[in-house]
This record gives structure tokens, C-alpha cells and sequence, in this order.
């Protein structure tokens, strides 16, 4: 019994993480009304900016948060000024244009073969560094020091974007504006500026979950794909636009990870996530938070 309750808690301590990627993504849909398919990319790269920040200057991981943060909104909202803005502009009749996600599909290859280009294929991850292997006792059981300080980091970055949609300027101008964008037009908002802020909060989002990931995941070019199906799944379960949505339900995929191979193998534990995933898709698409308005 012991060994479930460890496994849970460690579990949860791992969705957080995932929640937190997922949060990102469901930041950037709910202002959109699009799918990012490059949002585990961004995440890659978002890791690897972490990573050089350490190796360079032999920080602490959590301290590259200072440059990955800045770094990655303006990543973010450049790309979304520069490919994704024409577009709406171009289909401004058009509430979610299709053509986005064929673009944010480009993007998510050009990102991996960059950077399998520049990096090589080579699995990375910081060799001198304070969390890595770290497990706390509790009890008899035992829990991962770096899926604590994410999971903590999870929580404070959550709590950080709700505050900002809810208690700033900024934020209830993105509110407005993912509620109706032409309405917001009316009141003096520019809505592609909102647009660029959004994903670029989005994409500063995936690098604080890339920054959890380094003490204690290997960092290659393609690590975004296995966070990014997993991330379109969460938002699927906790619903699309929900930041609480987001949190609880990368906890369920990872309580779900965790605990599954103690009673079968793995190929059936990812078998129950698809299963929990389609369920939702038919019974419940709007998920456990959905609502009609996404904020």
C-alpha cells in the first residue's frame, strides 16, 4: 500500500509539470481560438535555452528562469507577430482559420531539425547540478526533489497568470478579447497586439516548464513531441482555456503514469490515458472546467 502512495504522490508532483506545459498552450487557445502544434518545440527550445544559460554561467537551474522567461516571450511574440498575424489578418472573417495550425505544423519542424542542426542528436542534461538525483524521505517513502520544486513552480505560475488575467489592465484587455474579439476592437483594443502578448505568455509559459524539466530530463530535438501530445491531451480533460482545467488534469495523466505499471505494463497504462482522452471527447468535450467562455 505504501508503495501506491508514493507512487501517487510522485505522480502528481510529475502532472504539475505536465499542467504547467499545458498551460501554455491553453493560454495561447484561449485567446486564439487555435491549436499551437509547435508548442512542444517550444518547449525544446525553451530547455535549451535553460541549459546554456546553466552551462554558461553555472547558475542554479531555476535561476535561468531570469533569461528563458524574457527570452522566450519575445521568441513567442515575434513569431506570432512576424507568420501567424498576417494570417488572421488575411482571414479576419474567420474566428479559428485552419491555416494557423498548418503553420504552427511548419513551425514545429523547422524548430526540430534546427535544432537537431545546430545540437546534433546528442541527449544533453546539466551534469553539475544541485537537484539532480536529489529524493527527500518521507517516512519510508520517497519523493523526487525536482519534481517538488516544479510542482511548486507549477503552482506559483498558475497563480501568476490568473492574477495577471484577472487583476490587470493587460489582462482584462485579453479577457475581452478572447471573449470577442471585434467587440474588444470597438472598445479601443488592438486585438493583434493582444494577439502577440498572449502567445508570447504562452511561449514564456512552455519555457518555465522546459526550466522544471531540465535538473532532472535529457534535453534532445525532438523532446517536445512526447510533452506535446501529452499537452493536447490534458487541455482536452481539464478544458480548453482553464488554467485550474490545465493543472488537475496533467495531475490525472501523471497520477494515471505513475501508478499504472505497478499493476500492468506501460504499453497499457498509455493505452488508458488515449482511452481517458476519447472518452472526454465524446461524453464531455468541453472538458472538466469547460465552459461556453473560456475566461
Amino acid at each position: 500500500m505504501l508503495f501506491i502512495i508514493e507512487d501517487t504522490l510522485n505522480g502528481i508532483l510529475m502532472g504539475a509539470i505536465y499542467g504547467l506545459a499545458a498551460l501554455g498552450l491553453t493560454v495561447i487557445f484561449g485567446v486564439l481560438k487555435v491549436i499551437n502544434f509547435a508548442h512542444g518545440s517550444l518547449l525544446m527550445v525553451g530547455m535549451y535555452v535553460a541549459y546554456w544559460a546553466v552551462l554558461l554561467t553555472g547558475v542554479h537551474p531555476y535561476l535561468s528562469l531570469i533569461v528563458v522567461v524574457p527570452v522566450m516571450f519575445v521568441f513567442g511574440y515575434l513569431l506570432q507577430d512576424i507568420l501567424i498575424k498576417p494570417i488572421f489578418k488575411s482571414e479576419k472573417e474567420v474566428r479559428e482559420p485552419i491555416t494557423v495550425i498548418i503553420v504552427t505544423t511548419g513551425v514545429w519542424y523547422i524548430l526540430d531539425n534546427l535544432a537537431l542542426l545546430i545540437f546534433g542528436p546528442q541527449y544533453r542534461n546539466i551534469q553539475d547540478n544541485p537537484l539532480r538525483g536529489k529524493m527527500l524521505e518521507i517516512g519510508e517513502m520517497m519523493v523526487s526533489v525536482p519534481k517538488l520544486w516544479g510542482f511548486f513552480t507549477a503552482l506559483a505560475t498558475a497563480l501568476l497568470i490568473y492574477l495577471f488575467l484577472q487583476k490587470t489592465r493587460m489582462g482584462r484587455a485579453v479577457r475581452a478579447t478572447s471573449l470577442d474579439r471585434d467587440a474588444a476592437s470597438l472598445q479601443g483594443i488592438n486585438q493583434y497586439r493582444i494577439y502577440n502578448i498572449a502567445f508570447g505568455l504562452g511561449t514564456a509559459v512552455a519555457g518555465v516548464a522546459g526550466v522544471t524539466l531540465v535538473p532532472f530530463y535529457n534535453i534532445f530535438p525532438t523532446v517536445g513531441v512526447l510533452f506535446d501530445i501529452k499537452c493536447f491531451i490534458i487541455v482536452v480533460l481539464g478544458g480548453l482555456g482553464s488554467i485550474g482545467g490545465a493543472l488537475l488534469g496533467g495531475m490525472i495523466i501523471g497520477v494515471i503514469e505513475s501508478v499504472g505499471p505497478q499493476f500492468m505494463t506501460a504499453t497499457w497504462t498509455e493505452a488508458i490515458v488515449y482511452a481517458l482522452f476519447l472518452a472526454f471527447l465524446f461524453l464531455k468535450p468541453s472538458g472538466l472546467f469547460g465552459v461556453k467562455y473560456d475566461w
